[in-house]
């Protein structure tokens, strides 16, 4: 939703600065009526330079390079959260004949109590603050990738609004001076 946001933002500036360009040329034809002297003036005075035409009518916009990664980075996760998580994963209650001591390795059950029992509950325990942990970690690279994102589309509103009331201005200066010719 934020990179369509911003992909609009990036269509409404070059809209924008289109209708600056075409406000322009206006106010050189109001000169060219106005009086003999203008048109001579707009005869020597250098042209406003043509802005490139847009490629298939869509600009191109770029989303921020760390949002980019965090998503991608998310989405890679995606599958293995859902697997581990205790709500989206398949309940499978064929623990009767499984030895759960049997996945810790030898190094890491003397790190562990010598009750099996216990055992095994601190082991799920370790697992359950991994998967908060790697959650949180996702989490962390897609907030920091909003927020670039959020900053830098913030500049571009700023920058918007700077050019749309220079031009308002313009424009009113423009229908000021066609009311009177």
């Amino acid at each position: 939703e934020l990179i369509r946001q911003g992909e609009a933002l990036k269509r409404t500036e070059q809209m924008v600065d289109k209708m600056d360009q075409d406000l322009k040329t206006s106010q050189r034809h109001i000169n060219s009526i106005k009086s003999v002297w203008g048109g001579l003036v707009n005869y020597f005075k250098a042209k406003p330079p043509e802005s490139k035409p847009e490629q298939n009518g869509a600009p191109e916009y770029y989303a921020n390079s760390r949002l980019k990664e965090a998503m991608m980075s998310s989405k890679e996760q995606e599958s293995k959260y859902q697997e581990s998580h205790p709500n989206l994963r398949k309940l499978d209650n064929s623990d009767n004949d499984f030895n759960k001591a049997d996945l810790v390795p030898s190094v890491q059950r003397d790190a562990y109590p010598k009750n099996q029992h216990l055992r095994a509950y601190h082991q799920k325990i370790d697992n359950n603050l991994d998967e908060m942990s790697s959650g949180l970690s996702r989490l962390k690279s897609l907030a920091l990738g909003l927020q670039t994102e959020i900053e830098e589309q913030d500049d571009m509103l700023d920058r918007l609004t700077k050019k749309v009331e220079t031009l308002d201005v313009n424009i009113k200066n423009t229908d000021r001076k066609v009311r009177q010719l």
